[in-house]
């Protein structure tokens, strides 16, 4: 009986403290990024200046929602993805958003811990591409709010 019995603490404690750690791990955080062709890596010979973006979302735990929103590009945004990389670097693609994708696509990620650790070190940015500017038209930073 003594050896359920702290058994059983065990177990209480153990959920008591999981339970703690769930909480704390689903604090709500926003997110955005304000996308524009001068920020795009590397400069693009076709654009458009006047191409404007922006991406807004609310991270909970590892749970990104998100919106993304557009206008004035070259053409139809054939992908929009998060990418790692500090401002001023190309990188490799962290999570794919849409495509193709309409100016007001909402949607949602799960994050790594990587691609969170990369989020909170300001190493992740919002890319959308089109025809003309495959590798990236229009781009910004991802920074918490």
């Amino acid at each position: 009986m003594k050896k359920f019995v702290a058994l059983a603490a065990v177990v209480a404690v153990t959920a008591l403290t999981l339970t703690a750690v769930s909480i704390a791990s689903t604090r709500s955080m926003g997110v955005s990024a304000r996308l524009t062709a001068g920020a795009e890596v590397p400069k693009q010979v076709v654009k458009e200046p006047m191409a404007l973006g922006q991406f807004i979302g609310t991270l909970r735990g590892n749970k990104l929602s998100w919106k993304l929103t557009f206008s004035h590009l070259t053409g139809k945004a054939t992908a929009a993805h998060i990418h790692f990389g500090r401002t001023g670097k190309a990188g490799n693609v962290a999570a794919a958003l849409c495509g193709p994708c309409m100016s007001g696509v909402r949607g949602t990620a799960t994050l790594s811990a990587r691609q969170l650790k990369n989020l909170s070190n300001h190493l992740l940015y919002v890319n959308i591409h089109t025809a003309k500017n495959p590798d990236g038209e229009i781009r910004g930073q991802l920074s918490e709010k």
